[in-house]
């Protein structure tokens, strides 16, 4: 069994478990995800869809599925970017912490890690010592992945 197919069959355990049904639009979304490792559009899974099961779904359609996903903790979005990411967890059974998104400003290439605890703590008393409330920890980091920068070296 593939990678994607074991994450999509534990994704649908997953959401059964809590009552909800993981459709075949949605597994369909959810696979163009688990197989970028970069993030995507709306759009572009729109495209993906189309592409690769000849399933025409409209881009309000995607959207709605990707908010199903994110409530059940399938997907992040990364917001600077308007686009998607499949959860690198869906397989756990364990507890997340609070994710961290290293985006290579060169090819794209999104590695979802986890912050600890602690430096979410002092983020969080920094900001509000400035004046601020966090509204999310979420934390997205332009970087440059190591193929790139072997690349240019």
């Amino acid at each position: 069994m593939s990678r994607v197919q074991a994450a999509i069959n534990h994704a649908e355990s997953s959401c059964k478990a809590r009552g909800a049904k993981l459709t075949n639009k949605r597994k369909q979304v959810l696979s163009g995800l688990l197989q970028s490792n970069k993030a995507r559009s709306a759009y572009e899974l729109v495209d993906y869809c189309k592409d690769e099961f000849g399933e025409i779904l409209p881009p309000m359609s995607v959207y709605r599925i990707l908010d199903f996903l994110q409530d059940e903790h399938l997907v992040h979005k990364l917001k600077l970017a308007n686009k998607y990411i499949a959860c690198a967890h869906i397989t756990c059974d364990h507890a997340h912490g609070v994710s961290q998104f290293l985006i290579c400003n060169q090819c794209e290439v999104v590695k979802e890690i986890t912050i600890n605890k602690s430096t979410i703590n002092g983020l969080q008393r920094n900001v509000e010592a400035a004046g601020f409330h966090l509204a999310s920890p979420q934390l997205e980091i332009n970087a440059v992945c190591d193929s790139c920068k072997n690349k240019a070296a």
